[in-house]
């Protein structure tokens, strides 16, 4: 067997319950005990939970007072975003000293590219293990990994052994791996697309196989091209070293909810002053500015519109967020206001990679 694209060792390695163990690294004594970073009323929200308080069913982004209903003894600690970007600038040096191809995704995941490496070892899999036991060894956190061919495979690997594990999908293996997969489990498939998949009979990467390209763009869109394209195992994004931001944005969640849009005005206005901060900070305008609104029942809304010149000052941003919001009359009362600037003067045009078209064998020690 044989593939039509370049094959790359990639690594992609996952923090297991990062702000929670950073949190029982810290204080001996919420080690083994049920632990939520996050708030605990019933405006609280859950950033990250341990593992001990996950086998109670607490997740993040779940309520706070629902978490603390299902685990009776769940302790809440207040978030150190400080202390969490440090450790992961630790972390992040120890990547940078096998290649310079890593992409963080996040404070707790990057994507490595160690096809050609400084440490001239062949084998990803054991440049993981050694990562892996290298911020253990020198951050006392356990991490997970997962090897393959792609990004996108890589990624799925890495929660198949967690925590502190890690997992291979060599090259001759991915199409069955593909095949079995449960199509929960794809990564870029949400619970609502899922969902969607199963009343069309689709569970596994098999039977997602099965539907033809032009069938699965109806159906879903643009994202059908793509779960075509994955489910054979072809995924052709590189790592890239530094990620260009997409979107800029700002929210605040409100103690008390918001029952008129007078009384939003203020907050927005504050929302709009913190966003165009963080745009002025790293030098960034946009076009397409959403509003997002969240209500009281948990439903999300967003309602968007692109300018034809790029803005990152709080006046404009706002004159046109209020647009927004008066735009069609509210469900409910609100929870939660958030600002975001999209389309931003970052964007390049994107073009398609020429692959190699010589057929690579596998011939591949991972």
């Amino acid at each position: 067997m044989s593939y039509d694209f370049p094959l790359r060792k990639i690594i992609h390695v996952d923090m297991d319950a990062f702000y929670a163990s950073v949190e029982q690294l810290d204080r001996p004594e919420l080690r083994g005990k049920p632990v939520a970073v996050g708030g605990g009323s019933k405006r609280g929200v859950v950033s990250a939970a341990s593992y001990e308080a996950r086998k109670y069913g607490v997740r993040s982004a779940m309520s706070g007072y629902i978490a603390k209903q299902n685990c009776p003894d769940l302790i809440f600690v207040k978030p150190r975003f400080d202390r969490y970007r440090e450790i992961s600038l630790q972390i992040r040096a120890i990547f940078f000293e096998y290649t310079d191809l890593v992409e963080p995704l996040s404070l707790d995941e990057a994507y490595l590219d160690v096809t050609t490496n400084k440490k001239g070892n062949p084998s990803a899999t054991l440049i993981a293990k050694e990562i892996r036991q290298r911020i253990f060894d020198e951050l006392g956190l356990t991490a997970s990994a997962g090897i393959s061919i792609n990004k996108f495979i890589a990624k799925v690997a890495s929660d198949y052994n967690k925590p502190n594990g890690q997992k291979t999908v060599n090259p001759e293996e991915v199409i069955q791996f593909l095949e079995d997969l449960e199509i929960r489990k794809f990564y870029g498939v949400g619970k609502v697309t899922a969902e969607k998949m199963y009343k069309l009979g689709i569970f596994t990467g098999k039977e997602l196989k099965e539907r033809s390209l032009e069938y699965l763009q109806d159906t879903f869109g643009k994202s059908g091209s793509y779960y075509y394209q994955v489910v054979r195992g072809i995924h052709t994004s590189e790592v890239k070293p530094h990620r260009i931001p997409k979107s800029v944005g700002a929210e605040r969640t409100f103690s008390e909810n918001l029952s008129s849009e007078v009384f939003m005005l203020e907050k927005l206005e504050q929302i709009a002053v913190e966003l165009e901060r963080r745009l002025k900070k790293n030098r960034l305008a946009g076009k397409t500015i959403t509003l997002k609104i969240k209500y009281s029942d948990f439903r999300l809304q967003t309602r968007s519109k692109t300018l034809p010149y790029f803005v990152s000052d709080k006046n404009l941003i706002l004159d046109t967020t209020k647009e927004l919001l008066y735009q069609e009359n509210l469900q409910n009362s609100v929870r939660l206001l958030g600002i975001s600037l999209a389309n931003l003067n970052t964007e390049k045009k994107k073009t398609e990679p020429k692959e190699d078209s010589v057929s690579i064998q596998l011939k591949f020690d991972f």
